[in-house]
């Protein structure tokens, strides 16, 4: 059903792409929007327990892409070196294929939370709980991934060796 990664010499492996969606801070989610136009929206999110998850307000076109049509891609980039003598650059990448939906319960509940921890690690426990009751006004998507490759400039893969 997914593509084999033509540049298979430069896929990651599955321990290296789950590093990179858990050190990255921000993706960009496509769907298929209005007028069935693709729509391709950055967020905020984290990886936790094999999904991933983000925020988003109750009502707006990102929430109506997804209850209209719930597949969807997300990628991340976690390095993009220029190399300007090269005319290139050095990259590292991941995407994931999967279904997006929106939690409900304990689900919404861990993930929210997760989400607090990663992006207010410093702040204190107090702080963080307070902010979780406190939160109503927003669902916690989750993708459910059913394919995923991380991918990384060839010279990168040549400097391992």
């Amino acid at each position: 059903m997914f593509r084999e990664m033509r540049r298979i010499k430069q896929l990651l492996s599955e321990e290296d792409t789950i590093a990179v969606l858990e050190r990255c801070t921000n993706g960009v989610m496509a769907c298929l929007g209005d007028d069935d136009y693709p729509y391709a929206v950055p967020v905020s999110y984290v990886y936790h327990k094999g999904k991933i998850y983000f925020h988003s307000a109750k009502a707006g076109h990102k929430i109506d892409a997804i209850i209209k049509y719930p597949k969807v891609s997300f990628a991340v980039v976690d390095k993009d070196t220029i190399v300007s003598e090269e005319y290139t650059s050095y990259f590292r990448s991941v995407i994931a294929f999967g279904k997006a939906r929106i939690t409900e319960g304990d689900e919404w509940d861990e993930a929210f939370r997760a989400l607090v921890e990663k992006y207010s690690g410093s702040m204190p426990e107090d702080d963080k709980l307070k902010k979780i009751r406190e939160c109503s006004r927003s669902h916690v998507i989750a993708i459910d991934i059913d394919h995923m490759t991380g991918k990384e400039a060839i010279e990168l893969v040549d400097a391992k060796k």
